[in-house]
């Protein structure tokens, strides 16, 4: 594929990959409920753990991953002819749209999880090294604090700004930096609901 209608393709079959509700369809195949009308309704993995259990939240979170990396691999692979650097920035796009397909899914009322796990997965094709630096500050959040939300809200501001930190290494591009801010911005604006209840001291901890 090559030129903006390639382009424009691959973008919107990032979107369709992180459409796939992924949440929904582990709730039904595993327990015979459909993850909207439990706990927040979010199709996540957070929600997958209070309502369905650890097995199924473990494979939403490796299949949303999944979707991420998958969004960018095949932009990378099949968009191959344009200016210099143009997969790369194509390859970005579509795992941005993934993270938005995976928060509004047309294929579910256009409702669906928070894009972290999704925003995770396109990090981890572009990036890697911002994963390996990131994943542990999500950790010591969520186990200090006990919130995931926080956990995820600060990782998403956090990623455009270490990726941005590492180019004067000759780590990464500008497309790596666009799509943290771009995926970052979706995870932060998914979070709105959490943000709000964090602000009033009536978000939920992990494990209650």
């Amino acid at each position: 594929m090559n030129g903006p209608v390639g382009a424009t393709a691959l973008v919107l079959l990032g979107y369709l990959l992180g459409a796939v509700p992924v949440g929904v369809m582990v709730g039904r195949l595993t327990r015979g409920v459909d993850l909207r009308q439990l706990g927040s309704g979010s199709t996540g993995a957070t929600n997958a753990l209070r309502n369905i259990g650890p097995a199924a939240a473990v494979a939403v979170v490796a299949l949303d991953v999944g979707k991420g990396v998958g969004a960018v691999l095949l932009a990378r692979a099949w968009y191959q002819a344009g200016p210099a650097g143009s997969p790369e920035w194509v390859a970005a796009a579509a795992g941005a749209a993934a993270v938005l397909g995976h928060v509004r899914s047309v294929f579910i009322g256009f409702r669906g999880g928070r894009g972290m796990a999704t925003l995770t997965g396109g990090m981890l094709a572009i990036l890697p090294l911002v994963v390996a630096i990131l994943l542990p500050v999500f950790g010591i959040v969520v186990w200090r604090w006990r919130f995931v939300s926080l956990g995820s809200v600060t990782v998403a501001m956090l990623a455009p700004i270490i990726c941005a930190a590492l180019m004067p290494a000759g780590i990464g591009s500008l497309a790596a930096v666009a799509y943290a801010a771009v995926g970052g911005a979706v995870v932060v604006a998914a979070h709105r609901s959490n943000i709000r209840r964090l602000l009033a001291g009536t978000e939920r901890r992990i494990g209650k």
